[in-house]
């Protein structure tokens, strides 16, 4: 899962103001989103520094921490901060968040991107369609990218040769507003308003698998649809 935006100018502060309101957002999509830690060497020391509820001031200071720079070099503020972290749960079932805020040079986008489990009960419970759309409600009020969606690596390669962020739909879409109307889409497919900020876009109602040939060939067709609508294009040129 993914969101991603072009250059916006924030400071520490503000990303970590970002931060502190989606992980109050993500506590109540799911009982595993509601714990998350301080990275360190290990999974146990990694417990001892949780980051919830979240504190304005631990998550600004990560985020300093997390300037670019080149080895040795002074800062590079226009790249913007990344603060990378997890839930402390065992290996394939765990959760992560890799975020890049305040990046306003335009080389790459700002994104927040979640990893989620791969096997067990927990991956069960979160690759369902409800709670994507849960969990990519609670990014967009956060973040107000440019583009999100949650989707699967096969997925995303199967949508063409070099898909960019922005430029390909998943199982689950968000587009802004300001990127357009979503055009009429064809059933299965459904669309749910998010406030007043875009449209959630949903492919299927069941778990979307790259090996489905009408799960891919839907895909294609829906962006099809949207390139022509305009409002698939990558969010960095």
């Amino acid at each position: 899962m993914g969101a991603y935006w072009g250059p916006r100018k924030e400071s520490p502060e503000d990303c970590a103001r970002r931060t502190a309101e989606f992980l109050t957002l993500l506590a109540s999509c799911d009982p595993l989103l509601a714990h998350w830690y301080k990275p360190a060497r290990t999974r146990q020391e990694a417990r001892k520094s949780p980051l919830m509820p979240p504190e304005l001031a631990t998550l600004t200071e990560s985020f300093r921490r997390g300037v670019n720079r080149e080895k040795g070099g002074p800062a590079i503020e226009q790249l913007g901060f990344t603060f990378w972290f997890g839930n402390g749960g065992a290996r394939g079932e765990d959760v992560d968040l890799r975020i890049t805020c305040g990046d306003h040079g335009g080389a790459t986008p700002n994104s927040c991107v979640m990893t989620l489990p791969s096997r067990g009960a927990n991956a069960e419970r979160l690759i369902t369609a409800p709670m994507l759309v849960g969990v990519l409600r609670s990014m967009t009020q956060a973040w107000d990218p440019d583009w999100a969606l949650a989707t699967s690596w096969d997925h995303r390669a199967a949508m063409g040769e070099t898909p960019r962020a922005g430029g390909f739909v998943g199982w689950v879409t968000y587009l802004p507003r300001r990127r357009g109307t979503v055009p009429p889409l064809p059933a299965p497919v459904r669309i749910e308003p998010v406030e007043n900020r875009g449209t959630l876009i949903v492919l299927a109602p069941e778990r979307l698998t790259a090996s489905n040939p009408e799960h891919v060939e839907r895909g294609r067709r829906v962006g099809e649809l949207l390139a022509r609508a305009g409002m698939l294009e990558p969010v960095v040129d």
